[in-house]
């Protein structure tokens, strides 16, 4: 791979690179600059994963092109968050030392307007902005587009994806036709597409082979438990590697602090990050979290957008996204410069499904691991207990109170203390509430599950239908109208299959499969004790049922 100095960019901005410790460019960088520079003005579209380094990639060659001597504004940089707004104005003004007069300045909402309004009056080449608060300073006459030569749509689909696209539209209604437009984007969907076809012509592009940079050091791994235990399965994993670093994502802004707050309680440095929280709030846990005080950052997809934080270890999932192209995005954050990574997936059992459609969507292949086990676990947390009371320092009221109890531990040795002091800590390692084994299988355990509790049923569906076990689970789930977690061992066969059902939920549960065809065939489906048969139902079912697979996929895709 080639340097920096061999891509055209001025001696300027080679010596603030040297300075800085950055030796050799990324592939988008590699790529991008000479094509900015040497095709002045162009159209551009740059298309790669988070964390690849695409915000050098415009910001050098912009750095070089811009008049400094001029003293508007030049170049406009739209990024969809605040925290990637300050990381890319900060980014710039560290590779813009030796380039006197120029000057970066950033706005944003959640902040004081008139500050930025102030401190826009300076002349000012390049602004880096939200673009609501940029709408809101083009109203207020605080900044003009009108002598635009750049425009950067930063992470253009994560701002899609926040419902930015008519304020957008709008920004862009300011510049000048004669601009040039640079896209960087992870992803291409539908409406990326409008926007070049609408603003760009002949654009240049460069495309990183996106999957194999977001994946090659990260390691995909998943977990299966019980969503109840989905916590404690975390403290698990927490105590075992207590040297893990990074973001968890979970779909709520209640969950999200409802587990930051249990999880600080029991003595782990969390924190959480989502919209409730005031802008400077956010800003003290960002840096905290920066600052390596949070060990986990407990945040929703949203509130995330735009953390850009070096030497995160992990990236954990309590629950997928139901948008499943967010998964890259959030796993992107670790796995960066070379490191590796892990982005673990706590799971129910009736998840399995979404692990099989990643592996699809993002040719990726996902480890199960199992939760580590209690007897571990106690080890663990002995030690770090152990830690604690070795480093704890002694206060005055220990000193007066030693002395009234000191002779009680006279008959005692020290080693008759410590094991009475690890004997009353063993019980509260554990949770009363917590199982000794947290891990689950798909379809259940067969080792935990009463089958008294189970009644068993033939079902003429094999693999030769072009099922999976999993498409299977949610077709008889949905036929019987009986929520998957209550069906117990599956055995898919390749003409038939047999499978269990709760007793408490299986009553009419043949009628419902009366009169349904799967690809043009009948449905027979039976209990396998015929001697028990079910008692006819009075309820009525709509006859003549056709069901095929590509009715099948239509329900996942409603179901998600």
């Amino acid at each position: 791979m080639s340097n920096f100095s061999k891509l055209g960019l001025s001696p300027n901005t080679i010596n603030v690179l040297d300075q800085l410790g950055f030796t050799k460019p990324t592939l988008i960088q590699e790529q991008a600059i000479p094509l900015l520079l040497q095709n002045d003005p162009c159209d551009f579209i740059g298309l790669a994963q988070t964390g690849t380094g695409k915000t050098a990639a415009f910001g050098l060659p912009l750095l070089d092109l811009i008049d400094a001597d001029q003293l508007v504004t030049q170049a406009l940089i739209m990024s969809p968050t605040r925290e990637l707004g300050q990381q890319t104005a900060k980014q710039l003004e560290d590779f813009s030392l030796n380039h006197e007069n120029l000057n970066v300045e950033v706005v944003y909402g959640g902040t004081d307007i008139v500050r930025q309004i102030k401190a826009l009056r300076r002349p000012t080449q390049i602004v880096v902005a939200t673009p609501g608060r940029l709408l809101d300073l083009i109203k207020r006459k605080a900044v003009k587009l009108d002598r635009i030569k750049y425009v950067v749509l930063d992470e253009a689909d994560e701002m899609l994806n926040m419902g930015f696209k008519d304020a957008i539209d709008e920004l862009l209604a300011y510049t000048p036709e004669s601009r040039a437009t640079w896209l960087f984007s992870a992803t291409m969907p539908p409406e990326i597409r409008k926007i070049i076809k609408k603003y760009m012509s002949n654009p240049k592009e460069v495309t990183i082979n996106r999957e194999e940079k977001s994946n090659k050091d990260i390691s995909h791994k998943y977990v299966m438990t019980k969503t109840a235990n989905k916590l404690h399965a975390l403290r698990r994993f927490l105590d075992l590697q207590p040297e893990m670093r990074g973001v968890m994502f979970c779909r709520t802004r209640r969950e999200t602090q409802q587990i930051a707050e249990e999880l600080s309680e029991q003595g782990y440095n969390t924190e959480a990050l989502h919209g409730e929280l005031s802008q400077q709030q956010r800003d003290k846990v960002m840096k905290r979290f920066k600052s390596k005080s949070i060990q986990l950052l407990i945040a929703t997809d949203v509130a995330a957008r735009g953390i850009d934080v070096d030497d995160l270890t992990h990236v954990l999932h309590h629950t997928l996204p139901d948008q499943l192209e967010s998964y890259t995005h959030r796993s992107g954050r670790t796995g960066r410069a070379g490191k590796k990574g892990v982005s673990l997936a706590f799971i129910n059992p009736r998840e399995g499904r979404k692990i099989t459609e990643l592996e699809k969507r993002i040719h990726v292949k996902f480890e199960h691991v199992e939760v580590p086990g209690v007897e571990s676990i106690k080890e663990q947390r002995i030690r770090n207990w152990t830690e604690t009371l070795v480093t704890t320092k002694i206060d005055k009221q220990a000193e007066k109170l030693f002395g009234s109890v000191e002779d009680s531990f006279d008959h005692l040795s020290k080693s008759d203390i410590l094991k009475k002091l690890i004997t009353m800590q063993v019980d509260k390692l554990i949770q009363q509430t917590e199982e000794a084994d947290l891990n689950e299988k798909f379809g259940g355990s067969p080792e935990k599950r009463d089958s008294s509790k189970f009644n068993k049923y033939f079902i003429n569906i094999g693999t030769i239908d072009g099922m999976s076990k999993k498409d299977l689970l949610m077709f008889l789930s949905e036929i019987a109208k009986v929520d998957a977690k209550f069906f117990g061992e599956l055995i898919h066969k390749k003409n038939c299959s047999y499978f269990e059902v709760d007793k408490r939920y299986d009553d009419g549960i043949s009628s419902r499969f009366q009169n349904v065809h799967l690809d043009g065939r009948s449905i027979r489906m039976n209990r396998e004790d015929r001697s028990d048969r079910e008692p006819k139902t009075k309820k009525k079912f709509r006859p003549d049922r056709k069901f095929s697979k590509k009715d099948h996929r239509r329900s996942k895709r409603r179901k998600r």
